[in-house]
């Protein structure tokens, strides 16, 4: 499969904004919460674009077709990949490794000595996808509280860190 990694182009809004809108869904599902998101969550892609500490974003193509996309938030010598999304129709095909590993290239090249991801807790397949890559140091963990009177969302048990019992 011939995956090219290139900047994003004005030309690509369309294909994006329904790249994180997938995204977006997968969350909804993933959390039991149609909430999420909003009504039009392609609009915060437009509003990651006007995030003035972003560099990118870049798009993987297959077949001439956007199926993936990524980008950096830098902070200094910090960033964050984010977005990171690959269409579920291309997902375990090596699109999403050949574009993370241009965005880790994309850091290194602008100076960032620490990298990070924040994969949604319950979204499993990314946090494994993630470790594999390299990403296995934990930096920071939000920790929240739910305060809705009441929700859609099912909080799980089953994660343990120094010593607490947290949900997820």
């Amino acid at each position: 499969m011939g995956i090219v990694i290139r900047r994003y182009e004005t030309s690509d809004l369309v294909a994006c904004r329904g790249l994180w809108s997938e995204l977006t869904q997968r969350h909804r599902e993933i959390y039991g919460d149609p909430a999420i998101g909003g009504d039009d969550p392609g609009s915060f892609f437009d509003a990651y674009l006007g995030n003035a500490q972003r560099r990118g974003p870049w798009v993987a193509e297959v077949l001439g077709k956007v199926v993936g996309l990524g980008g950096l938030i830098i902070h200094g010598e910090e960033a964050e990949v984010e977005p990171m999304v690959v269409s579920s129709q291309h997902r375990s095909q090596g699109v999403g490794r050949v574009l993370l590993n241009h965005i880790v290239q994309e850091a290194r090249g602008a100076g960032v000595r620490f990298l990070s991801v924040r994969p949604v807790a319950r979204n499993v397949e990314a946090v494994s996808f993630f470790v594999e890559a390299g990403f296995d140091i934990v930096g920071h963990i939000d920790l929240f509280q739910d305060l809705s009177r009441s929700t859609a969302r099912e909080w799980r048990p089953g994660i343990r860190i120094h010593g607490k019992d947290l949900r997820w």
